[in-house]
């Protein structure tokens, strides 16, 4: 599937030859039988030739803006000249030598397969070009559900939540193959995922359906298994968030969350997962910028505490993999020291690679100062180099570090995939109410069908409107189907000609988004509700919708609102194949919660 290939802009490649003398005769000693093993006095060798500037770049990976390494469309390069202080992906390698580089959609990174992939070839190009020059990390964030950066044709699956909701470890490995052999085919080769966080509490603004549920061994067995199928497709996986996200009420990007656990809580609930991940042979770990008191009472978030990251996850877990900062232009971990102090006391906490800073130059500045002034030695720094270098070795960077165009079109979206994602979120969709035996819905009795609700942005770019594919799939399902989005606070003059249209169809299909009990969308449901016709709500984020909305006859979880888990609904809507989810987290009462509406577990069927 990787093979050496024509970068963008029709450049030209290095040799494998080039590409050997580059990296110093490294790659002979790390191909063996096709797999790469790394050596690490040949590493070692290697870094003992790099400068300190070099080294220090290892170090960081950063965001650029464009769809190519060396012509960006104008607009990304007033950006890149506004936030780094370069034009291009390969000026930012060439200035600060950086070792990795993180995808994004609104960086407009991510507008096709074919183009992804030029510009990983680009990126590699620009690094291996150079004197010394290395492969470079290519990242991003393919958690898929709500949070997904490559968007269709490629294939998009559940997200954790729901695939915590199907309990199939068979599942879980396959999304982690197939993923990872789709972003490998476009020249990505680490991503931030799965989600290690066990999802507790229902108001976690930041985790909630990124996570796989509340059950900590439960979710231990699923990161597992999403581990070993990413990896098995060379694609580095990372366990976040250490220590454990899963039991706040703050959001880090604009909050300092303070995670109360004690310590026994923590080794029972939080430490599980990522212990788990560990014996998988998981390849990096990303920190959380929270504090956790029974773990490190300094006041620091876990991302530059010392005690957290070499005490326990070094020490006590036993892993000398990869450990990675979240992003570092979060404010969870900014609250407490300047953009200049952060980065080099993440190093001395035992953190190997630092993610995208507000400021690449004041942050790359600071680490190579803290090592001039004495505060960092470079032997500290090797120490995470030969890390980050054994990463790349064994996913066979040093060996060929290209996407070609043909494994592009091999892989990327093909119909087996599609199918094998449709058929996993067949078996996640969960039925939480079906009064009367509402469900599945007849064509006979209930043949026209008004969809309403709301319609949030689609997390890739390349998907919904969610009213639209719930309507286009229950029409293709023999249904006459009419969407109309009212979004996540309908006014009242929507919420009354929603409520009119409801009153000339036979059934309404509501997708909920995080209903509150003063929100309008409450109101909505509960006006259709009155009408007197049959309502079906679908749940397409937090399942925890459903104790807000007592009075609906049927209730859908489908934990996202992307394509695949939507067809997946309206399929069970209409009975062409039989819901099987159960909770992966309890839904407690809306007016006591202390009392359990519906525990984990809880999932009818037809």
């Amino acid at each position: 599937m990787i093979r050496s290939g024509t970068p963008p802009e029709g450049a030209h490649v290095p040799s494998r030859r080039t590409v050997l003398a580059a990296t110093m005769g490294v790659t002979a000693s790390l191909a063996v039988g096709g797999t790469a093993h790394a050596d690490d006095k040949r590493l070692r060798s290697l870094i003992s030739r790099m400068t300190l500037p070099e080294k220090v770049g290892q170090l960081f990976v950063m965001r650029v803006y464009g769809h190519s390494a060396t012509a960006p469309d104008q607009a990304d390069i007033d950006a890149n000249l506004s936030e780094i202080g370069v034009r291009t992906a390969a000026e930012m390698i060439a200035k600060y030598h950086v070792g990795g580089i993180i995808y994004f959609a609104w960086a407009h990174n991510t507008r096709d397969p074919h183009q992804i992939a030029d510009l990983s070839n680009g990126i590699q190009k620009a690094s291996l070009s150079r004197p010394r020059g290395l492969p470079v990390l290519v990242a991003t964030d393919q958690e898929h559900g709500i949070v997904c950066r490559i968007g269709a044709p490629a294939t998009l699956f559940p997200g954790a939540m729901a695939i915590g909701a199907g309990g199939s470890l068979g599942d879980a490995r396959t999304l982690g193959r197939i993923s990872g052999a789709e972003l490998r085919a476009m020249g990505v080769n680490q991503d931030y995922s799965p989600d290690a966080d066990v999802n507790v509490n229902p108001a976690n603004p930041v985790i909630g359906v990124r996570s796989f549920g509340a059950d900590p061994d439960a979710v231990a067995g699923l990161v597992a298994a999403e581990v070993k199928g990413y990896q098995s497709s060379h694609v580095a996986a990372t366990a976040k968030h250490f220590p454990g996200h899963g039991d706040t009420a703050v959001d880090s990007h604009f909050g300092f969350p303070v995670i109360m656990h004690s310590r026994e809580v923590w080794e029972a609930l939080d430490a599980v997962p990522f212990r788990a991940a560990v014996k998988a042979g998981i390849d990096s770990i990303m920190t959380a910028h929270i504090m956790v008191p029974a773990l490190d009472d300094s006041g620091d978030p876990a991302t530059l505490s010392h005690p957290i990251l070499t005490g326990i996850l070094r020490g006590e877990l036993g892993y000398d993999g990869v450990v990675i900062t979240d992003s570092l232009q979060m404010e969870g971990v900014r609250q407490k020291y300047g953009d200049d102090r952060v980065p080099v006391l993440a190093l001395k906490a035992g953190v190997d690679q630092l993610l995208n800073p507000p400021s690449l130059d004041v942050a790359w500045n600071a680490v190579l100062k803290a090592v001039q002034g004495g505060e960092l030695t470079e032997a500290r720094l090797d120490e995470s180099i030969l890390r980050v270098l054994r990463l790349k070795a064994r996913l066979g960077l040093f060996e060929d570090a290209y996407a070609d165009r043909a494994g592009v079109d091999r892989t990327v979206g093909t119909g087996a995939h599609l199918a094998a994602a449709a058929r996993i979120a067949e078996r996640t969709t969960t039925l939480l109410v079906n009064s009367a035996g509402l469900l599945p819905l007849s064509r006979r009795t209930h043949g026209k069908v008004l969809v309403v609700g709301a319609d949030p942005a689609s997390p890739s770019g390349t998907t919904g409107p969610p009213t639209g594919v719930l309507a286009a799939a229950l029409g293709e399902l023999g249904f006459t189907a009419t969407a109309r989005s009212t979004g996540t606070e309908p006014s009242a003059s929507v919420v009354s000609a929603a409520v009119a249209a409801a009153r000339e169809a036979d059934a309404v299909v509501v997708a909920t988004y995080n209903v509150t009990a003063s929100g309008s969308q409450k109101t909505l449901v509960q006006q259709l509700v009155a009408t007197g016709k049959p309502v079906v709500a679908v749940a397409v984020r937090n399942p925890y919708d459903v104790a807000q909305l007592p009075s609906v006859s049927a209730y859908l979880a489908s934990y996202s609102w992307t394509d695949v888990e939507l067809r997946a609904a309206a399929r069970v809507i209409a009975g062409r194949v039989r819901p099987r989810g159960k909770l992966p987290v309890a839904v407690r009462r809306a007016d006591d919660p202390t009392q359990v509406l519906y525990p984990v577990g809880h999932g009818l069927s037809y």
